[in-house]
């Protein structure tokens, strides 16, 4: 299980982790964002995940509270990209550019716009309100005896998940 906060890149260290593994990879993303930005009915997304997280091995990232139990006690490793706010920005930042620039498809054929990018429900203003809750909430749940079977491997930046990444080749 992979989390942290948006743009902190749990979608592409998955990614990584399924090609060098071969573990299925579930982007829950995918699952909760259907085409025109919808969301998937609760039920749905919830019996989706359920069905993944049943399955002996794989590698899921995302944050959603309505699927964190079925995950979590599934799960043997917890890794928590607990980047500082500034990086999270600037890579948000860079991301967003990209796909505003290129057209770029976000899950399910969904494309920024500027409206989505600089608008009322902004991801800028949505990553800066969600970065401290977002924290104090992992650090809780991980100090929870239901989740003290995880292995977790919290990294602070980039450069502490490649060197984890390098070991791992050795």
């Amino acid at each position: 299980m992979i989390v942290g906060s948006t743009a902190c890149g749990k979608s592409t260290l998955a990614r990584t982790l399924s090609r060098e593994t071969g573990l299925p990879h579930l982007e829950l993303d995918t699952l909760y964002y259907a085409p025109r930005w919808q969301k998937a009915p609760d039920q749905q997304f919830y019996d989706t995940v359920a069905q993944h997280a049943g399955t002996n091995e794989w590698i899921i990232d995302g944050n959603y509270e309505t699927v964190r139990d079925i995950v979590w006690v599934r799960a043997q490793t917890l890794i928590w990209l607990d980047y500082p706010l500034r990086l999270v920005l600037w890579r948000l930042l860079k991301r967003t550019i990209h796909r505003l620039l290129t057209g770029a498809a976000f899950a399910n054929g969904n494309r920024e716009s500027v409206g989505r990018v600089f608008g009322r429900n902004s991801v800028f203003l949505w990553a800066i309100r969600s970065y401290g809750p977002r924290r104090r909430k992992l650090r809780q749940l991980l100090a929870n005896r239901r989740y003290s079977h995880l292995s977790v491997q919290r990294f602070g930046s980039p450069g502490e998940v490649n060197a984890w990444l390098r070991r791992k080749h050795d």
